[in-house]
């Protein structure tokens, strides 16, 4: 073999050699490629089904504890029957209502020679009586003229703090305010005439209000 053919026959084979070289680092590149992919899949999927996991543990113990907040409201709800009937003096138009029997009554003092009547009710025990003070409800019945017991709260309906609609119960017409009667009471109140006396109904927190609408319902009174 001549020199020229002997090189270019080592200049083929190098050739070959290096195209398998390159041929093989490709592939090489490649599988590594595919394996740091299946590796980085791997580990996608894993932080996902640990993040899904995660997800539903959270939503399953949201779900978990929103239910025993419910199971409490109706256990609380149904505690409350079967509901105590109240009934004022029979000089005091013998007013009339039922309420929550988990509430405690108080009468502010026993009335004598023509003064205003006083009852208060909240959950379990009264608290200590004052302006102030947030009752579950207030029972007061007036020696005072109904139109001028309304315009007490004027003002208040003027400024906008109340909002002033009619009402009934059992036929009975009067008006109800709701919103601010001051600074540290917000809640509802239904006014009612009773011959020379005036009644008024009234509870001093929102959280009370659907308790207070079942009362009201109940209320009645003779004219």
């Amino acid at each position: 073999m001549t020199n020229m053919n002997f090189t270019n026959y080592r200049r083929g084979e190098q050739g070959v050699i290096s195209g398998l070289l390159v041929a093989v680092i490709g592939l090489s590149v490649l599988v590594l490629g595919l394996g740091v992919f299946g590796i980085w899949s791997y580990v996608a999927y894993s932080e996902a089904n640990s993040d899904l996991d995660a997800k539903l543990a959270v939503a399953r113990a949201e779900a978990k504890a929103e239910q025993a907040e419910l199971d409490e409201e109706k256990f609380a709800e149904r505690e409350k029957e079967p509901n105590y009937s109240f009934k004022a003096p029979d000089d005091y138009c013998s007013v009339t209502f039922m309420y929550p029997k988990t509430w405690s009554a108080h009468e502010a003092e026993v009335v004598r020679n023509g003064g205003d009547y006083e009852a208060y009710f909240h959950p379990k025990v009264v608290p200590p009586i004052s302006n102030s003070t947030q009752f579950a409800l207030r029972l007061t019945i007036e020696q005072r003229d109904y139109d001028d017991v309304l315009q007490r709260y004027d003002n208040l309906v003027e400024k906008g703090d109340l909002k002033q609609s009619t009402t009934s119960s059992q036929g009975k017409q009067g008006v109800r305010l709701s919103g601010n009667f001051s600074k540290d009471i917000r809640g509802e109140a239904v006014i009612y005439r009773c011959r020379d006396k005036t009644i008024i109904v009234q509870t001093d927190a929102d959280v009370f209000r659907d308790d207070f609408q079942k009362i009201i319902s109940s209320l009645d009174y003779k004219d």
